[in-house]
């Protein structure tokens, strides 16, 4: 080996606090940007220079001041409140977003405007003609046939420009089925419906668009958006990545360790693996490649964590609501269930971005150039009270609506009262007007692709409502696997990873649970377990190739081949592929019907057992050291974990991940002969080269 270039490759990098803060020049601060734009259609709206900027901010402000109206009076007719929230929503997506992404972001043309009044026209159609509606119902009119096939036809132009065409596509084909189904063989059979009826089930019942999703966007998943928006102008964002600096920085591999553990704090709230990936990642990533990671490695732990970070209690991207709402749940029944599949998701990135550092020989930044944990957070600690607020108030069972106003209150709180101390300090306060208008801005933008995603997945379910879809397409999965469960729950993962590919977290888990979660749940699987195994593979369609969106974000920001760290990051994201199937087959992972004590065995097994798990990918345990050879320090490799020894840790592994009492023994018992073994080995190899 090379000592100077080893040398080279591997010496710790000189990190400082500038270097930090300014690893990217303010030009690719710009190609960050655009780059988002490229890959996340909600990020690619417009951006006006001119007079034209004040009209979606006069909007917007209206709008989010209509919906905190709207929650705190509680006068509101549901039905009125979910089409005027639609009706702003559709006014905006054809304000902001333009046809195409290639055209210019600093342009309104008139037809945009046309057809965003229009839209809002429809949904407010319903609401100046409720009561009239309520009385024909049952015995529409033409105009209301017409004004209800413009309004949906618009929302699926709506939803090609901001959530994309495939989801588009699934809508179009079941609005297909309810005409055509009479037409169709076996089990798809039905018997055939009017256009009058499809369009008025669809447009004006509470089973179609403005059903339950579009009821929980415009009430609970609207406040926590603004939530995050609040949060994200407070700067919450950069204190969760000071934190994790402070804590993993310095460790070996440090950078990759502070993107895992950053990306599971802002992914939860984000609710897009895409924008976590570019945002957070812009950071982490050539941080990572400057250590030693290979680019393609750099993006996929990147990618990885911050698709995982959708699947991280307790906002979980807004689905957790959804979910809640689905199941007629309480929300922290969800929020339980999904803390030890998520910690058991990152502890497995977590052990193997270590074990490649280790592997590779990779130190940490210098920790005297890193931020300290008790200062920083004796400084903006504070930034951390809006999450304790909203966690403390669902733990003693109030709303999420309630919790999420107080959440929004407590971060005005804290805005209020720094800004108070700037002032009194001379310098120009942190959170001001201007900063409040923004936030009401981003709230009313990033709220659009949610609404008109739960809007098609209205139209969706109110297909299966209507033709009784849902049962049939469930017994044909079931059918099709002979009716055993695990051939099921392999037909439901490649359904769900399917229809997850490009869809944002709240479609994502609308139409995967629709679609495919029913099959399991006909074979007696619990309905929690069925939606978040389904949940589950339509998230980690952003890291699965071919699509695999996050890792192409992450491979465009590492410089690296978009496949090869697409595969990377579906290596890394292992545990997403098999911690579902252990909740199906043992829903005590998911605290259903567990008590303390075994909740506690569950996770203290299944963490050793991801320990096996990443060790059999990385082909590294106890066997590798680090050998003096005169004065040369660098690492060395003195043998490698042969295949065998790698299935071993791999069934010790998922032998341990399994929630039973003699799987968990036979696994910890092969673990520690194995372990033992590589311990022995390695001293009989240090002894022979010293």
């Amino acid at each position: 080996m090379d000592t100077e270039q080893t040398d080279e490759t591997l010496a710790t990098p000189e990190v400082t606090n500038s270097t930090i803060d300014n690893i990217l020049p303010t030009s690719n601060e710009e190609e960050m940007k655009n780059l988002m734009k490229d890959l996340d259609r909600e990020q690619a709206y417009r951006e006006h220079k001119c007079w034209r900027q004040y009209i979606t901010v006069i909007i917007s402000i209206i709008f989010v001041a209509f919906q905190l109206y709207a929650t705190l009076s509680g006068i509101i007719t549901a039905q009125i409140l979910r089409a005027t929230h639609l009706a702003f929503v559709q006014l905006l997506a054809f304000l902001l977003f333009p046809a195409t992404k290639k055209m210019p972001r600093n342009t309104l043309p008139w037809y945009d405007v046309l057809l965003g009044l229009t839209g809002a026209g429809c949904w407010m159609y319903i609401v100046i003609n409720f009561q009239t509606l309520v009385r024909r119902s049952g015995n529409n009119t033409t105009l209301d046939v017409i004004i209800g096939i413009i309004g949906i036809l618009i929302l699926f132009e709506s939803c090609r420009r901001i959530v994309g065409v495939p989801i588009m596509t699934i809508a179009a084909i079941f609005v297909i089925y309810a005409f055509f189904g009479k037409y169709l063989p076996g089990f798809l059979h039905h018997r055939g419906y009017s256009l009058q009826r499809v369009v008025c089930h669809l447009f004006y019942n509470t089973e179609g668009i403005m059903g339950t999703p579009i009821g929980a966007c415009s009430t609970f998943i609207f406040l926590f958006i603004l939530f995050g928006a609040l949060l994200e102008k407070t700067g919450i964002g950069q204190f969760f990545i000071d934190v994790c600096n402070a804590i993993a920085g310095g460790a070996s591999g440090g950078p990759a360790k502070v993107a895992v553990l950053s990306s599971a704090l802002l992914g939860t709230v984000s609710g897009s693996s895409v924008s976590n990936t570019v945002g957070s990642g812009s950071f982490t990533i050539p941080m990572m490649k400057k250590l030693g990671y290979k680019g393609e490695f750099a993006g996929a732990v990147e990618a990885a964590a911050s698709t995982g970070g959708q699947l991280m209690p307790p906002i979980m991207g807004a689905a957790a609501f959804l979910m809640a709402e689905s199941l007629g749940m309480p929300y922290i029944t969800i929020v339980k269930a999904a803390i030890i599949p998520a910690l058991l998701y990152f502890t497995g990135i977590f052990i193997t971005v270590h074990l490649e550092a280790k592997k590779l020989g990779l130190k940490g930044m210098p920790r005297e150039q890193l931020p300290r944990f008790l200062p920083l957070f004796l400084s903006r600690g504070y930034m951390i009270l809006p999450l304790i607020v909203i966690i403390w108030f669902l733990c003693i069972g109030k709303t999420a609506v309630f919790a999420a106003l107080m959440g929004i209150l407590a971060c005005l709180l804290i805005g209020l009262a720094v800004s108070i101390v700037d002032l009194a300090k001379g310098r120009k306060p942190t959170f001001g007007s201007r900063d409040l208008i923004d936030v009401m801005c981003a709230a009313a933008r990033n709220i659009i692709s949610v609404a008109i995603a739960c809007g098609m997945a209205g139209i969706i379910i109110g297909v299966v409502t209507l033709t009784g879809l849902g049962l049939k397409l469930g017994a044909g999965l079931v059918s099709l696997a002979g009716g055993k469960l695990f051939l099921t729950l392999v037909f439901t993962m490649l359904a769900s990873i399917i229809l997850g590919m490009g869809a944002p977290t709240t479609a994502n888990y609308l139409i995967t649970s629709t679609i495919t979660a029913g099959a399991i749940i006909q074979l007696g699987v619990q309905p929690l377990a069925a939606h978040m195994f389904a949940f589950y593979f339509g998230i980690i369609a952003d890291v699965t190739p071919p699509v695999a969106l996050a890792a192409i974000a992450g491979a465009a920001i590492a410089k690296a081949r978009p496949m090869k760290t697409a595969f990377n990051a579906t290596k890394l994201a292992i545990g997403a592929f098999i911690i579902p199937y252990m909740f199906v087959y043992n829903s005590q992972m998911l605290m259903i019907d567990a008590s303390i004590g075994r909740i506690l065995f569950i996770i203290v097994t299944a963490l050793i057992g991801m320990f096996g798990i990443s060790v059999a990918l990385e082909g590294y345990g106890f066997n590798y050291t680090g050998i003096l050879h005169g004065t040369n320090k660098s690492p060395a490799l003195i043998t490698t974990m042969d295949v065998v020894e790698r299935l071993l840790f791999a069934v010790a592994g998922l032998l341990c991940v399994i929630p039973e009492t003699r799987s968990d023994i036979i696994g910890l018992s092969m673990m520690a002969v194995l372990i033992a073994y590589q311990l022995i080995t390695k001293r009989i190899l240090l002894t022979k080269n010293q």
